[in-house]
């Protein structure tokens, strides 16, 4: 199988991150729930990573690292602990539902919501005296088109609001910056660019910024109060972590660190750009996306031939693993007059030889030889 659909999950967990997660399952603990060996060799494995992952993100306090089940929960966690009946949010139509459906709810509540195209010229125009956040995806996970975070946040701060990021396309291919990027959360998940396995994610949250907890329970300390601890990252973090993920993403700290991220951004976007030049004649074939900063992903559609039916053809006749639907975005589908399209996102693991079979195979089809 050729692998395509690195957007949805990483299709190839790296040798080091399968034994990462083998060598914890041989002797797993629970970390903050004894002093016993296995519970502080479980603790150590999650500090590491916590310090990992605040050195990779430029976060702080390491402290500051909470580790969730993925980008969904980070996402819902800072949206619903920090937005307040009466506030205003400015967003993207680029969004995921994973930050368009804790939005719609809210305005239930009384939130108001402005959807602007990700510009900084329209996400200022949209801020208002009672704007509290700017919620927005650092890349397309439809179309691959990759947002400035930087001028959202400078924007966002000064206006008195946070920005906070959905970095699930882009943890593991583009260099992020809290500081210099201006970000209070990011929220990322742990089983696409980053590499490791599914289950795991987090967030990292920046000083001063006090999210209240979307689950209480148990913390490891303090278990005679009533309520649930607010210091991070036990305030974030109810219940047993997801130990044998979070050793799967301090594992992956070192195969990314050694591929480089400027290495795995630039390949990836490379083998999109090759894509797309192949195919950007075919008869009745259309590419949706900007003409600015990309990851590698190339979403099209085909005239005529139904997207699920595309991308069938891919995967039984040919051998390829793409994606056919709205994606969990409805915004960018809006935008675009679209239902549904075809996605083929590339990873650090897919070749030359992969991209110009699904060119191939793309013209094939448009063709009607298949």
């Amino acid at each position: 199988m050729i692998y395509c659909d690195y957007a949805a999950t990483n299709g190839v967990v790296p040798e080091a991150v399968r034994a990462a997660v083998a060598d914890y399952l041989t002797h797993p603990g629970n970390p903050g729930r004894g002093t016993h060996a296995r519970a502080m060799d479980a603790a150590r494995i999650v500090l590491e990573a916590r310090f990992a992952l605040a050195d990779f993100f430029d976060c702080a306090d390491p402290s500051r690292v909470v580790f969730t089940s993925g980008a969904t929960q980070s996402l819902n966690t800072a949206i619903r602990g920090l937005v307040k009946p009466g506030d205003h949010v400015v967003t993207t139509f680029y969004e995921h539902n994973s930050v368009l459906r804790p939005l719609y709810q809210l305005e239930k509540t009384g939130v108001s919501l402005s959807i602007t195209d990700g510009s900084p010229e329209q996400i200022a125009a949209a801020m208002r005296p009672n704007t509290c956040a700017v919620v927005m995806t650092h890349a397309s996970n439809v179309t691959g088109d990759v947002l400035d975070i930087r001028a959202a946040g400078e924007i966002a701060h000064a206006h008195g609001a946070l920005l906070i990021v959905d970095a699930a396309q882009t943890a593991g291919v583009l260099p992020i910056s809290m500081e210099a990027d201006g970000i209070d959360v990011l929220c990322f998940a742990g089983h696409k660019s980053m590499l490791g396995v599914q289950g795991v994610g987090g967030m990292a949250v920046g000083e001063g910024v006090e999210i209240a907890p979307l689950m209480v329970g148990g913390s490891g300390i303090r278990s005679f109060d009533h309520e649930h601890p607010r210091d991070l990252p036990e305030g974030l973090e109810a219940g047993t972590q997801n130990v044998p993920g979070i050793a799967a993403l301090l594992a992956a700290q070192g195969v990314i660190a050694q591929r480089g991220l400027a290495n795995i951004a630039a390949h990836e976007r490379a083998l999109a750009d090759r894509v797309e030049r192949q195919i950007c004649g075919a008869q009745g074939v259309r590419m949706y996306h900007g003409n600015g900063a990309r990851v590698g992903i190339v979403s099209f559609t085909v005239e005529d031939i139904d997207n699920a039916v595309v991308a069938d053809v891919l995967a039984n006749d040919y051998g390829i693993a793409a994606r056919a639907g709205a994606h969990c975005a409805p915004l960018v589908h809006e935008h675009f007059g679209t239902a549904s399209m075809v996605r083929l996102s590339f990873g650090w693991d897919n070749t030359t030889a992969d991209a110009d079979a699904c060119a191939r195979a793309v013209c094939e089809i448009a063709e009607g030889k298949r």
